[in-house]
This record gives structure tokens, C-alpha cells and sequence, in this order.
């Protein structure tokens, strides 16, 4: 008895001195970052005024509302950037995954190549995507989606690539067994058992890509996040927010109708 006492302190001991340490790490981070940035930590008690400021100027207002064409306008633009990439990069990402797959592929090395490649892509983020395509492609529609595009394809390649896998090579051997040639196997045995769950994948980088759009467009001069760039810099604070209200309208929206489409695959 005693010595289960003891195991169960000495454990207690252990997590409350690694907990411990925890803690005076991110401290020391902190002091010195603060250090490094000059940053004061009396500046945390004007985060109130901050607060009131942006309540006062950024509540669109009657003078706001003769913005909502444009908004609207440059919102339907984001919309379909977001989209279009997302789907052009589904396409490509099923073909990659197919051949990547440990269950389908003809060869290892090519298996290895294309996660090599699908893992550089989705590990580059979106905003170095932007940073980089602007220097061949200038500020327009094209560098945002070619930069939604390339992430998109690196994350879903890896995605679908899992989701192939999970159908299981006994399934795929059975159907060989059966005399089905490779493309049988992938056209009438795999992709109609994998595809709610690759079209689950897909809404949600729908969703995941419209949010991303709105920044991509502050880099890009494009789409709603060139607008909302002009209205605050303009000093057109109610518009900006307008701008605001409106993303989260539309990414709500496009959340609830992936979840409801994915209740109805179910």
C-alpha cells in the first residue's frame, strides 16, 4: 500500500516539476522577447481604449451602406477565386494521390516523390505562396489563385493520399482477383467508396480557402481584401468594417451549407 502511495507522489512529483519548467521557459520567452520588441507590459492596460475606438469607428453606419455594391462585388470575386482554386486542385491532387497511394502506386520511389513534393507544398504558407508568385505574376486574380492553388494541392494530395490508403489493399486484392484491371479498380471499386469522404475533404478546404482569399487579397491588390486595404487606409472606417461583417457572413454561410451537404452524404 505504501508503495503505490509512493509510485502515485512520485508521479505527481515528476508532472508538477516538468509543469514547472513549462512555465519558466515561456516565461524567459516572454521577458525576452519583450526585451528584444521594447514591448511594455503597462501598454496591456490600453487595450480598453483600443476596444472603444474600434466600436465606435469600425460599426458600419448610414454613410457605410452605400458601399455594398462594390462590397458585394469584390466579395462574389474572393467567392469564386476560392473555389475555382480549390477545385482545380482536387483535380490534380486525386491524380497525385492515386499514384502516391502505398496501395495503388506502380512505384515506390514515385510514392515517395510525390509525398516529398505534397508535403513542400502544403508546408509553404499561403502567405509565402502570395509573396512569391507576386514577383513573376504582379498583383491580380492569377497570383491569388495560383497561390490558393499550390497549398491546396500540397494539403489535399496528403489527404486524399490517407483517405485511398484506409480502403485497405485486401479490398483492392479481392478485386484483382477478380479479374478487374487497374483502372477498374480505381474507377468502379475505389473512388465510389472514397468519395464522400474526398468530397468531405474538399468542402472544407472550400471553407478554409475563402478565409485565406481575404488575406491573400491584401497581398495581391485583389478581391474584397484590396478593398477593405483602400477603405482603411482612406480613413473609411465604417465601410472597413462593413467589409468585415460581410467575410464573416460569407464563411459562416459557406460553413453551414459544407456541414449540411455533409449531413446529406452521410
Amino acid at each position: 500500500m505504501n508503495s503505490d502511495i509512493q509510485q502515485v507522489t512520485t508521479f505527481f512529483n515528476k508532472k508538477r516539476f516538468r509543469l514547472t519548467v513549462l512555465i519558466l521557459i515561456l516565461g524567459m520567452a516572454y521577458v525576452g522577447a519583450s526585451f528584444g520588441l521594447g514591448f511594455q507590459t503597462q501598454s496591456l492596460l490600453g487595450v480598453q481604449d483600443g476596444m472603444i475606438w474600434l466600436l465606435k469607428n469600425f460599426v458600419p453606419n448610414a454613410t457605410s451602406n452605400g458601399y455594398w455594391s462594390e462590397i458585394l462585388q469584390q466579395l462574389y470575386r474572393t467567392f469564386l477565386v476560392a473555389v475555382t482554386s480549390t477545385t482545380c486542385a482536387a483535380v490534380v491532387s486525386l491524380f497525385l494521390a492515386i499514384l502516391g497511394a502505398k496501395t495503388l502506386t506502380v512505384s515506390k520511389a514515385l510514392s515517395w516523390l510525390i509525398r516529398g513534393f505534397s508535403s513542400l507544398m502544403r508546408n509553404i504558407p499561403i502567405v509565402a505562396w502570395a509573396m512569391i508568385l507576386l514577383f513573376s505574376f504582379k498583383q491580380n486574380d492569377l497570383t491569388g489563385f495560383l497561390a490558393l492553388f499550390f497549398m491546396t494541392l500540397g494539403f489535399l494530395t496528403r489527404a486524399f493520399m490517407e483517405t485511398i490508403e484506409d480502403f485497405g489493399t485486401e479490398k483492392i486484392q479481392a478485386l484483382q482477383a477478380t479479374g478487374a484491371t487497374y483502372l477498374q479498380v480505381i474507377f468502379q471499386g475505389l473512388l465510389p467508396e472514397v468519395a464522400v469522404a474526398l468530397l468531405t475533404w474538399v468542402l472544407y478546404m472550400i471553407e478554409n480557402n475563402v478565409r485565406d482569399a481575404t488575406l491573400v487579397g491584401l497581398l495581391t491588390g485583389t478581391g474584397i481584401g484590396f478593398i477593405f486595404n483602400l477603405y482603411f487606409k482612406s480613413l473609411r472606417y465604417g465601410a472597413a468594417g462593413l467589409v468585415v461583417l460581410s467575410v464573416i457572413i460569407l464563411v459562416v454561410t459557406v460553413e453551414l451549407i459544407s456541414n449540411l451537404v455533409g449531413r446529406l452524404l452521410a
